[in-house]
């Protein structure tokens, strides 16, 4: 099994010039810096130790920067290295100020690349986030005896059922890692019978992730235009057939608030035309937040067809829907509403999160609903409480710093 993805990397690699001019075309790829994926640095490396991190994309990245920030103040640490693979995530560092850290694009997981990667960037711990898993860079890293640890490691049944089912590739490649810090007790339990020794649950770093985006980029026009209108909630990652039934939830809602509003951000936005056109079928007056043209005073759904304003929008939103969660999908994470004081309302489809969601609901934050009736009876209740949520947002950033404080600790061990 190794020496297939072997052969279909080393392929990858020979066609890989195509496929970066045609992400580069499609704005998916930094028109410079894709050589990073080369193993071609923008960046210096600095003399003494150095800390790799790795996430796929922009959660991961995010949630290990209240870690960074804690690893810049170490007089141990001589620089900070992160590494994603999408330019989304690149993008994030544009508005942070650190010292010692520095971003790169993953390399691509050939061997003559990342030999070429480790060779120049010489780490002394590797960090990868979640459930980030690279056969070929994982074993040179074990060969050149570089401490590898799994941060907030994240298995599902999903995944966990695919690694099994290659039970020999699986064993060789979790057995590289000197610890796993798991987020709940389900990867505990998967970790271990894929092979990892020492395996610790600590709990998701994401409860410690902060608010990065304090910019509004909301145009002033359509700030002033949400804040004439009763804003009935947000639905958040919204996916196929779940904006249908959002918009009857708003029509039950519009009955009792005759200038309520409704905000709806797909979870991909290229589907919002689709979106627009199904729900004016329906009756219902419709803005995108793309168009330039004056917005309806009778607008009923709000339909963010951008990306990256998700948290400007929540800002303005007192309570959110979360998607993925109606169907079964598996749901989508809560953290982010819930610590800028929202409250959510979810699905019974949460399996990808389920001890999130049972903390949440726990401290009242979060409930569960599971149809149109029930959803609309629950905001209701939320638009018309003058209860406030800022005690158990309270309990919310007390046990964040907690898990911060434990994954920095067990971090220092292999240091």
């Amino acid at each position: 099994m190794l020496l297939i993805y072997r052969i279909l990397i080393n392929f990858t690699l020979l066609i890989s010039p195509i496929i970066v001019i045609l992400r580069i075309i499609k704005n998916k790829e930094h028109p410079r810096r894709f050589l990073e994926k080369y193993s071609i640095p923008s960046k210096k490396r600095r003399s003494g130790k150095l800390v790799w991190f790795h996430g796929s994309s922009v959660g991961e990245t995010l949630s290990v920067i209240p870690l960074v920030e804690k690893l810049e103040k170490d007089k141990n640490i001589h620089q900070i290295l992160i590494t994603s693979n999408t330019l989304s995530s690149s993008k994030i560092f544009e508005n942070l100020k650190f010292r010692k850290t520095v971003h790169q694009f993953f390399p691509i997981d050939s061997n003559i690349i990342i030999k070429k990667f480790l060779n120049y960037w010489k780490p002394s711990l590797v960090l990868f986030i979640e459930s980030e898993i690279w056969p070929n860079m994982m074993i040179d890293i074990k060969k050149k005896n570089i401490n590898l640890i799994l941060l907030n490691a994240r298995i599902t049944k999903k995944t966990f059922s695919k690694w099994r089912s290659f039970k020999n590739i699986s064993y060789l490649l979790f057995n590289n890692f000197n610890v796993c810090l798991a987020q709940n007790s389900e990867t505990v339990n998967y970790l271990k019978k894929l092979g990892v020794k020492r395996v610790k649950k600590i709990g998701n770093l994401k409860f410690s992730e902060p608010n990065i985006n304090k910019i509004n980029y909301i145009n002033r026009d359509k700030i002033n235009f949400l804040s004439s209108k009763k804003i009935l909630f947000g639905a958040i990652s919204t996916h196929f057939n779940e904006e249908i039934l959002c918009s009857k939830i708003h029509l039950k809602l519009k009955k009792k608030f005759r200038n309520g509003i409704t905000i709806i951000i797909p979870r991909h936005a290229d589907r919002c035309i689709e979106i627009k056109n199904e729900l004016e079928q329906k009756g219902l007056i419709v803005y995108l937040h793309s168009s330039s043209s004056k917005i309806n005073k009778n607008t009923d759904i709000y339909l963010v067809d951008t990306y990256g304003e998700t948290q400007s929008f929540m800002r303005v939103c007192n309570i959110v829907f979360l998607g993925g969660s109606l169907i079964k999908h598996g749901g989508q994470n809560p953290l982010e509403a819930a610590r800028l004081g929202c409250k959510v309302i979810h699905g019974p489809y949460v399996n990808n999160f389920t001890e999130v969601y049972n903390l949440l609901e726990k401290i009242n934050i979060s409930s569960k609903i599971k149809n149109i009736n029930q959803a609309e009876k629950e905001i209701f209740k939320s638009l018309i409480s003058k209860k406030s949520i800022n005690k158990n947002l309270k309990k919310l950033n007390n046990l964040g710093k907690k898990i911060l404080v434990e994954n920095t600790e067990e971090i220092k061990k292999y240091l």
